[in-house]
């Protein structure tokens, strides 16, 4: 049997030798030819296409947008696997920090960008949060961004100060519904994971808690310290000297089981089954990226992870490296928008 492509062969011979017909044979119809080429066009296309992205992957840096200011969690997240990322991709990868709305000025950034890989961000919890905190949000968070990899968690911890008269997760959830709007949280961002945490913390415990909200963590966790508010959900990095030192004690922790680091701390998921809530960062590319580009920039994210020495950077900051698939990460991105809904609409959340 002839190969369609040398029918089409075929076809173009005798219409070279038969002008005054005008035709190819019967048997090759047009619709078959004009579907051939149809394809032989996509093709082309299609492979001019990865030429052009390889061209542009050889000479163009890599751009990780942060939505976040330097020095912060974001931040440290995203130089942590550049160095690594560059030298899997071969090629430069520079950090961009673009900080404001909650980090949705970085994200609208590489939203918009072309999707041939050199422009992603490193987000993290608000990326899912403000799809519901944000009423009209320039672009949809899980339509208008490709899921590479997952690259840690964070989960957070509930503190105190020493004079409460609550020493574990049973007793504040007594003394707070015997006393509603009596105690209080310190807030250190409205519309953050830590301000959502507390929510949820609230909702699932059916108490009614107080908060103060902060213009920062460092001013918050100031006033939780000087016992001027009794509780908190903060980040461990920020807690973890001060539990220490005694000068806070830590009643639970977000994750959905209790950590290495504080053995004796229970999981807040004990007192309220179902109840996790830590933090997340991760690396996205804008909507539409080539599949084999997606599986090269996961691929290449996920193995810089695996070193020791972006293991240990992330770990400094209370995190838990993960390094997921790109189709796990995507599954969780349309899953934890949903989640966050909920609490969103309980709490009855506003942008600050």
């Amino acid at each position: 049997m002839h190969h369609p492509f040398m029918r089409i062969s075929a076809c173009a011979a005798q219409a070279a030798n038969r002008a005054r017909h005008g035709l190819c044979q019967a048997w090759v119809g047009v619709p078959v030819v004009r579907a051939w080429v149809a394809l032989i066009l996509a093709v082309g296309s299609v492979l001019a296409g990865v030429g052009a992205w390889a061209q542009s992957m050889a000479s163009a840096p890599v751009k990780i947008w942060v939505g976040a200011p330097a020095g912060g969690t974001t931040d440290t997240m995203a130089r942590a696997i550049s160095q690594a990322l560059a030298e899997q991709l071969g090629r430069p990868v520079v950090v961009e920090n673009r900080p404001g709305a909650g980090g949705n000025l970085a994200a609208e950034s590489v939203a918009r960008s072309p999707a041939d890989g050199l422009n992603l961000l490193m987000s993290f919890t608000s990326h899912t949060i403000n799809a519901s905190l944000y009423p009209q949000l320039p672009f949809d968070p899980v339509r208008d961004f490709t899921p590479l990899t997952m690259v840690s968690t964070s989960p957070s911890i509930l503190v105190a100060h020493p004079s409460l008269k609550a020493n574990n997760l049973s007793e504040l959830l007594a003394l707070a519904r015997a006393q509603p709007g009596k105690l209080n949280f310190a807030i250190g961002g409205l519309g953050s994971s830590l301000h959502l945490a507390g929510d949820a913390f609230k909702m699932k415990g059916q108490v009614f808690i107080v908060n103060i909200p902060y213009r920062g963590t460092a001013p918050a966790i100031a006033d939780v310290l000087a016992g001027q508010v009794e509780l908190m959900f903060a980040n461990i990095g920020n807690a973890q000297a001060h539990i220490k030192a005694g000068r806070l004690k830590a009643l639970g922790v977000t994750s959905a089981t209790r950590l290495p680091a504080f053995p004796d701390v229970p999981a807040i998921a004990e007192a309220l089954p179902g109840f996790e809530s830590s933090a997340w960062f991760g690396l996205f590319g804008p909507a539409r990226m080539d599949a084999a580009l997606v599986q090269k920039i996961s691929q290449a994210a996920r193995q810089a992870l695996l070193l020791p020495a972006v293991r240990r950077r992330i770990e400094a900051e209370g995190a838990q490296v993960v390094g997921s698939s790109a189709a796990d990460f995507e599954r969780f991105v349309a899953q934890d928008v949903l989640r966050w809904r909920d609490v969103v609409r309980y709490a009855g959340a506003k942008p600050e």
